[in-house]
């Protein structure tokens, strides 16, 4: 008798905890969506029922996808050529986060340089510093090389703010890669770089997903140095561009959350198409080797 009000109390117990954890669940579901949802209710509306207190658009309609598209308002005359300099300026950072990241992990961990953890733990204590800390210098060191309003200023700055994590992970993912293909590439004759290209890079594939990942997205919601180093209409990201918005008299926000929908569609369809591989990626990185 004991035993089987014991089990009834356990499977009580069991029923109130799935409960709790489906209602936490779902409250976090739409505690996260509800901004999206802001959004795209907001990009669906007309600039007079914007105020509204309704919780569905009343006429829903693509007039401000639209006027984006054919960037017909003035604070949208260059969003397509703000959106090709950021996609230029991720596509670069990208790049160059991964040569750095491969060559030095590579140097490091297969080359055997002797106390190369040093260099390691050196790049990670960048990290130390906010980034926000660091933009009056940066603003400085760039106005001194004339790079001030140059799109290779903010490639720099975060090339210099993705490269310590790439290492990072580059060195303990390649950790997982045994050293003994290398020995026997050396032994059939190749040379460091043909061991680099034809063995290291096939196999650290999930980490260069990663990272690359992570780079590009770093680079793409870049608003900060973005703004401090680049100034001319004719020059900017679109996160800058967008936030003109709220420096001009009339705001129109069905406009800025169209705009704002178009620019996270790119990252959004990057992140879910080798979301797999990242995962896979961060996590063998994370542990030591």
């Amino acid at each position: 008798m004991s035993a089987t009000i014991a089990g009834d109390r356990a499977r009580l117990s069991r029923h109130l905890i799935t409960a709790w954890v489906g209602v936490l669940g779902t409250f976090l579901v739409v505690w996260s969506l509800l901004p999206l949802y802001n959004m795209v209710r907001v990009a669906l509306q007309e600039k007079e029922e914007i105020l509204a207190s309704q919780i569905f658009p009343q006429t829903a309609t693509l007039h401000s996808f639209e006027t984006v598209v054919h960037e017909s308002y003035w604070l949208l005359g260059n969003f397509w050529g703000q959106m090709r300099l950021s996609f230029l300026i991720g596509i670069a950072v990208t790049a160059l986060t991964l040569i750095i990241g491969t060559l030095t992990a590579f140097t490091i961990g297969r080359m055997r340089i002797k106390q190369g953890w040093m260099l390691t733990n050196a790049a990670l204590m960048t990290y130390v510093i906010p980034m926000s800390f660091l933009a009056i210098p940066f603003y400085g060191i760039m106005g001194k090389y004339g790079l001030l309003d140059n799109p290779f200023a903010v490639i720099a700055v975060e090339v210099t703010f993705a490269t310590p994590y790439a290492i990072f992970i580059f060195q303990q993912y390649g950790a997982s890669i045994p050293l003994e293909l290398d020995e026997a590439a050396r032994i059939d004759g190749a040379s460091p770089p043909q061991i680099y290209f034809q063995i290291y890079l096939p196999l650290m594939a999930p980490a260069l997903v990663a990272i690359g990942t992570y780079a590009l997205l770093l680079s793409w919601n870049e608003y900060l140095y973005a703004f401090l180093l680049l100034s001319s209409s004719g020059n900017i990201t679109v996160p800058v561009g967008l936030g003109k918005f709220l420096n001009s008299d009339e705001a129109p926000w069905n406009y800025l959350m169209a705009a704002a929908i178009i620019y996270a569609i790119p990252p959004m369809a990057i992140y879910y198409a080798v979301r797999r591989k990242m995962t896979s990626g961060l996590t063998m990185g994370g542990v030591k080797g």
